[in-house]
């Protein structure tokens, strides 16, 4: 089975060039479009953003670097299941969507302040 790859030039290398800083901060700003397309009640617009959520989190689960580390592994693993719980689970964890958007807002914050 092929995989229909949203984001060929990020999963050809690019990926593996950003920080960690900035894959979460790119993977937050799909979280911040899933969430805006969902209060909105547009599913369609908002599985695609989901769908593009998903890429990024599991090309960054891949990155080799992040691998190597247990602490950031974990942590990509953890919010990977805390994403899917509150999308389409039944949100066990009791997310709501301002702590999603803010836990990402602090990778991108971080990201934009070391250019």
């Amino acid at each position: 089975m092929q995989e229909n790859i949203r984001h060929q030039n990020l999963a050809a290398g690019r990926w593996g060039e950003l920080s960690f800083y900035e894959q979460m901060g790119n993977i937050g700003s799909e979280v911040g479009r899933a969430i805006a397309w969902q209060k909105k009640q547009d599913t369609i617009h908002r599985e695609k953003a989901l769908e593009r959520m998903f890429e990024l989190i599991d090309l960054t689960i891949r990155d080799e670097r992040w691998r190597r580390s247990f602490p950031r592994l974990k942590e990509l693993l953890r919010a990977r299941e805390v994403l899917a719980d509150y999308f389409y689970g039944d949100n066990i964890y009791c997310s709501l969507p301002e702590q999603l958007e803010r836990y990402f807002y602090y990778f991108a914050f971080v990201a934009r302040r070391g250019r």
